[in-house]
């Protein structure tokens, strides 16, 4: 008689094997050298030694440079988000919530814990043809953001606090406009007063609800 376990019995394939450092604070130091030097400027030495890891390991674990990038990205634009989100959802009136943003970005783009400026405006400003695909993605998040302000602004109208003649998107793109300015400043070792002064500057803009007689 055919012996049946000897033909449906198949071998079983050995699962991947496990990393051997810490992949989350790995992908935090290679947020860092982006935040610093850019995507395409980063290189390969750079993130792994950053990272405590060998290119074999990085290729492993994140698949190459440019998911390596994008999933930082998503780290840090995560955080960001949900950090923006909270600010939002606490302050009292949309001028608030922008007032509390701009304050907000010009102590975080001159924290010494981290690169000047924000990654997802600064890390692929000058990148080639060859990275278009990375530039979209960094446009695509700073177009959320954009939207999240847009979002608020309406609100505002919506409660009185602004004019219906109001164009909350271009008003939005305004602030987002100064929002990236900021950062190019931070990047050229603008200081935390100066920053500030400007966020105090744009708020001077703010349009305010005409008083009834």
């Amino acid at each position: 008689m055919e012996n049946k376990s000897a033909q449906t019995d198949k071998p079983r394939k050995k699962g991947g094997r496990p990393l051997s450092f810490d992949r989350e604070a790995a992908l935090e130091r290679a947020m860092l050298v982006f935040w610093r030097y850019g995507y395409e400027a980063a290189s390969l030495s750079e993130l792994t030694s950053a990272m405590g890891i060998t290119p074999p390991s990085l290729y492993a674990a994140f698949g190459d440079k440019e998911q390596l990038f994008l999933e930082a990205v998503e780290r840090y634009s995560t955080k960001r988000c949900d950090a923006l989100q909270d600010m939002f959802a606490q302050a009292p009136t949309a001028r608030d919530a922008i007032e509390r943003l701009l304050q907000s970005s010009a102590v975080d783009n001159t924290c010494p814990s981290h690169p000047p400026g924000c990654l997802v405006v600064m890390a692929a400003t000058n990148c080639s043809a060859s990275a278009e695909h990375v530039q979209t993605v960094m446009t695509e998040r700073r177009e959320n953001i954009e939207g999240m302000i847009t979002a608020r602004i309406e609100q505002g109208i919506q409660e009185g606090e602004l004019p219906t003649s109001i164009d909350a998107a271009t008003l939005a793109n305004f602030y987002a406009a100064v929002l990236q300015g900021m950062t190019m400043q931070a990047r050229d070792t603008c200081d935390r007063d100066k920053l500030l002064a400007i966020a105090s500057a744009a708020m001077r803009a703010w349009p305010v609800a005409k008083v009834a007689a």
